[in-house]
């Protein structure tokens, strides 16, 4: 429980201020790393908007912003995306006997697409990172605000402390 209320605010400051641009940092990465940048539109769109934050950095509010579309690469959805359950079709073709066993109901259940097969696979460029990031952006927090609370508390139980503040 070293250090001042100061120290811990700016503690705070810093490492807020860091949060916006390494996010867009690390998403720019994982965009080139899993060769999402077809056209860069994406890459580009990617930007720490804004950052608020009362005087002692306890309640703060983070913007980031990015293109739409990239929440479709990163769960692989899109245009060709074919809609429907293929498992309901499967189904119905096992409960007209016309599949037998576990290895040609399983090949039923791809050949069940109707239209051509979807070519867009996952690429988890935002959400396992984001997440991750704010879940330490969050233990930052718990383990500085706590410190903060600790000394508040050691100071006010500080029997020289006391007697002064019944002094005045």
């Amino acid at each position: 429980m070293n250090g001042t209320v100061k120290d811990s605010v700016e503690q705070r400051r810093k490492y807020v201020t860091a949060f916006n641009a390494t996010m867009v940092k690390i998403w720019r990465e994982q965009m080139a790393l899993l060769g999402v940048i077809d056209t860069g539109a994406l890459y580009r769109s990617t930007i720490g908007i804004s950052m608020t934050a009362d005087g002692k950095f306890i309640d703060i509010s983070l913007e980031q912003s990015f293109n739409t579309y990239g929440l479709f690469v990163d769960y692989g959805t899109g245009r060709n995306t074919p809609r429907g359950n293929p498992v309901d079709i499967s189904c119905k073709r096992e409960q007209s006997g016309a599949c037998s066993g576990y290895a040609e109901r399983s090949r039923n259940r791809c050949e069940a697409n109707i239209g051509k097969a979807n070519g867009r696979h996952r690429k988890r460029w935002f959400s396992r990172k984001y997440f991750a990031s704010v879940m330490n952006i969050q233990e930052f927090y718990a383990d500085s605000l706590g410190q903060e609370f600790c000394r508040a508390i050691s100071n006010a139980l500080n029997p020289d402390i006391m007697r002064q503040s019944l002094i005045k």
